[in-house]
């Protein structure tokens, strides 16, 4: 009897839909138990249908527990287990439908899923599906989900040929590698290339944050093309105009107004272009690269054609490489190399190949110099190797002190003391209480010898082991007198903070480098009169 009727059924349907070009338009009744007619409260007239449902119209194929079907408008209600298959690709899910079979669209409520050929999953209570257009889309909160992503929103849509899933509002993504929050992105379920539409932070297992404008990123590769972003480390964060990121190789790429902040040193660094290792620790900025570190009521800068920072667990290996034109500006010191080292964990700085070095108006040069920072000042400048310090008195003077080793130590950022080991030699001019007149010049050679400072100026020597002594006075003073050997003075070298900041991408966002007063090194006390206090072996 059940045959009997479902026969019935299609045969009377088929009378009623007539010839076969409008049946490409109609819904079409393939199977059902039962069947009995309605009137809704509109008066209109509409067909019950009851049990194993079945309607189809072209490739699309409607299953139901029951259906209300309005022929006249072409137009159906179906409830309980409702499931919509189109061809091999799509199959949807639902506890309710309402399909308008002149326009082909679906509305699917409670309980949707939708799935695109096994590989993609929508699960929505709210989704309308346009068959002309090939479009899914949901209105109050969906997640999709594939082999690689979870993506949920309130907001979304799903283009079924072209295989894109755009998000919107309350975008979170997550897989085993990372989890990324927005407001709007797309997603290709096909190639698994995110697109950036909005500001996207992006969080990876390691606690690494990434944040980005615009751009896109291979889930399946783990590499990214993005303009404008940033990336931030356990130790550093990394932004310019467009980053390329490679998760794989662990390999990040930073071009066009480069910045790196180290979070740990109050470091930051700008340039043209940087990039970052993440499996060896290193971070590289170079063309126009600037170093600035934020100390208490100073900055010390650091230029540079190319900057290295080395990150580890060990604090001691954590340090800053600069190679050459190395320059550094600080209110109480500046200098210039070829390189330079900076050890974060001792605070020292170590100038190689040609270090020239300038503090409260002395120029000091050796083979190599290092200075150790300490409450954010200098606390101590060694000079190995061919040590030489010059400084330039009131009447243009030129005292000097030269040395095989010198250790200069400040306090409060000015020269306390100087000690210099081995070849010790020295030239002061000694001026009259009014510093406008020369008395003599000074002229002491000991191996070794403690020179002592009082407002950057030379007040007391003490020397080591057989000191030779003696004093010119001004007439007797030959021009071969006035310099030791290998005097160089290099003021025109001097870096100039206004300079630097003009040669970086940082220029426009910098003001007038106001003049820094000089404090020459100088003989204090009596005219024509050095305290001297001879010491042997002491």
């Amino acid at each position: 009897m059940r045959i009997i009727l479902k026969i019935a059924l299609v045969i009377g349907l088929a009378i009623l839909c007539g010839s076969a070009g409008f049946a490409q338009k109609k819904v079409k009744m393939k199977q059902a138990d039962k069947l009995f007619g309605g009137i809704n409260k509109e008066g209109e007239r509409f067909d019950r249908f009851v049990g194993d449902v079945i309607f189809e119209q072209n490739e699309t194929t409607i299953y139901s527990d029951s259906v209300h079907f309005y022929s006249k408008r072409n137009y159906m209600e179906a409830f309980g287990h409702v499931k919509i298959t189109e061809g091999d690709s799509v199959v949807i899910t639902a506890k309710k439908l309402i399909y308008e079979g002149d326009k082909k669209e679906a509305k699917l409520r409670e309980n949707v899923v939708f799935v695109k050929k096994g590989r993609v999953t929508l699960y929505t209570d709210f989704l309308d599906y346009y068959r002309n257009q090939q479009e899914a889309r949901y209105y109050n909160g969906g997640k999709l989900v594939d082999s690689t992503n979870v993506l949920t929103s309130k907001k979304g849509y799903y283009q079924v040929n072209n295989n894109m899933a755009s998000f919107k509002s309350d975008v979170v993504g997550k897989n085993p590698e990372y989890t990324l929050r927005s407001d709007t992105l797309q997603y290709n379920t096909k190639t698994n290339i995110v697109y950036f539409r909005a500001p996207t932070e992006l969080t990876d297992v390691e606690g690494n944050i990434f944040n980005y404008e615009e751009g896109q990123y291979d889930t399946k590769i783990k590499k990214s093309d993005l303009n404008i972003g940033q990336i931030e480390t356990r130790s550093y964060i990394l932004e310019g105009d467009n980053l390329f990121l490679d998760d794989l190789k662990k390999y990040y790429r930073a071009i066009g107004h480069v910045e790196m902040i180290s979070k740990e040193q109050d470091v930051i660094i700008t340039g043209d272009r940087s990039f970052y290792q993440k499996d060896k620790g290193i971070a590289k900025v170079f063309g126009r690269a600037l170093m600035k570190k934020i100390m208490e009521q100073d900055t010390m800068y650091l230029t540079a054609d190319t900057l290295v920072a080395i990150e580890s667990d060990d604090p001691a290996k954590k340090r800053l490489l600069a190679y050459n034109n190395v320059k550094i500006f600080k209110s109480d010191l500046q200098g210039r190399a070829d390189s330079l080292a900076y050890v974060t964990a001792d605070s020292i700085i170590y100038f190689y190949d040609d270090p020239v070095l300038w503090s409260a108006g002395n120029q000091m040069t050796a083979d190599s110099i290092n200075v150790q920072i300490a409450n954010n000042t200098i606390d101590k400048l060694n000079m190995s190797v061919n040590s030489f310090v010059i400084s330039k008195d009131s009447i243009s003077n030129f005292n000097q002190i030269k040395g095989r080793t010198m250790v200069a130590h400040f306090n409060k950022g000015n020269i306390h003391k100087v000690d210099v080991n081995g070849n010790g030699e020295s030239l002061f001019y000694a001026l009259d209480e009014t510093e406008s007149y020369l008395v003599g010049l000074n002229k002491i050679i000991c191996s070794s010898m403690l020179i002592k400072f009082k407002e950057n100026k030379a007040d007391n020597i003490s020397f080591y082991i057989k000191p030779d002594a003696s004093f010119i006075p001004p007439h007797e003073i030959k021009e071969p007198q006035k310099k030791l050997k290998d005097f160089n003075w290099r003021e025109e070298e001097k870096p100039v903070k206004k300079e630097m900041l003009e040669s970086t991408i940082l220029a426009q966002q910098k003001t007038k480098q106001q003049t820094i007063e000089k404090a020459p090194m100088q003989i204090s006390g009596k005219p024509g009169v050095l305290k001297v206090s001879e010491k042997e072996n002491e």
